[in-house]
């Protein structure tokens, strides 16, 4: 009977041991996404991207209220929970999608969390979108932005450290409050898609089209047509970042030369 019970324990433990290289929709590998709990462009940006065999599974990190330092503070404190949450999913890698909450909070501390709690590799959207501005070759950028001057002016400052320059910005002036936080994801794509026409400069090498929550997938390709030069968006940025650091060279098309080319 023990020996019957060992062979069966035995069976059982190498059945688990093949069944972990299994995943019915994640073969190529599973992205976890942070997100605010108001955002609703990232994740559907994020399956409009993936391609045949990248799951991408979904996290939330509740948010409210004034817009304000202590705002940022919440987001980055319930992005602990999301994290253990992704866990459970057993993903290849843990993004969070909140392109603004790293200009008021501080990377490592928000990278530690993520990873400490998720066992994964972290991905922050500015890592993502600093690292794609490096790849490209751009150093001067464009600016356009749904927030306030509150948020602008410190995004601004957040380049300049990094080592970019920003030569013009326009923002549209929303985020004061939860509801308008929300309604960014609201936005038409063709109102994204003049906010980037209107704010290109001559000297910009790159546009960049910062939020995750501002619908722009799918003018990407439209803009850089017109503005004969490469468009960074946060969401774009973000998945090719998470699908590079899972070892995927995969490219996409039809998204703009980050990802068609790099």
């Amino acid at each position: 009977m023990n020996k019957s019970n060992d062979k069966i324990k035995t069976e059982t433990e190498k059945d688990s041991k093949a069944l972990s290289l299994y995943r019915p929709y994640g073969w190529r590998g599973q992205i976890g996404l942070i997100c605010p709990s108001t955002n609703t462009s990232i994740e559907p940006e994020f399956h409009l991207l993936a391609p045949k065999g990248v799951a991408i599974h979904v996290a939330r990190a509740f948010q409210d209220g004034a817009q304000e330092p202590k705002l940022y503070r919440q987001i980055a404190k319930n992005v602990k929970l999301a994290s253990q949450d992704l866990k459970s999913a057993r993903v290849d890698v843990i993004t969070f999608g909140c392109t603004s909450c790293s200009y008021f909070v501080p990377a490592d501390e928000l990278r530690k969390t993520m990873t400490e709690f998720s066992e994964a590799p972290a991905i922050l959207t500015t890592d993502a979108v600093v690292e794609a501005f490096k790849t490209i070759g751009a150093s001067r950028i464009a600016l356009a932005t749904p927030r306030t001057d509150f948020v602008n002016k410190r995004e601004c400052e957040w380049f300049e450290e990094q080592g970019f320059n920003v030569v013009s910005v326009k923002g549209l002036q929303m985020g004061k409050t939860a509801l308008e936080r929300a309604n960014i994801g609201r936005i038409p794509p063709e109102a994204t898609f003049r906010l980037a026409m209107a704010v290109n400069h001559p000297s910009a090498e790159a546009i960049f089209i910062s939020c995750t929550n501002l619908p722009s997938l799918s003018v990407i390709s439209r803009l850089e047509n017109e503005l004969n030069k490469p468009v960074i968006t946060s969401n774009q940025a973000t998945f090719w970042r998470a699908l590079r650091v899972m070892g995927s060279n995969i490219n996409i098309s039809g998204f703009g030369t980050l990802l068609e080319k790099f």
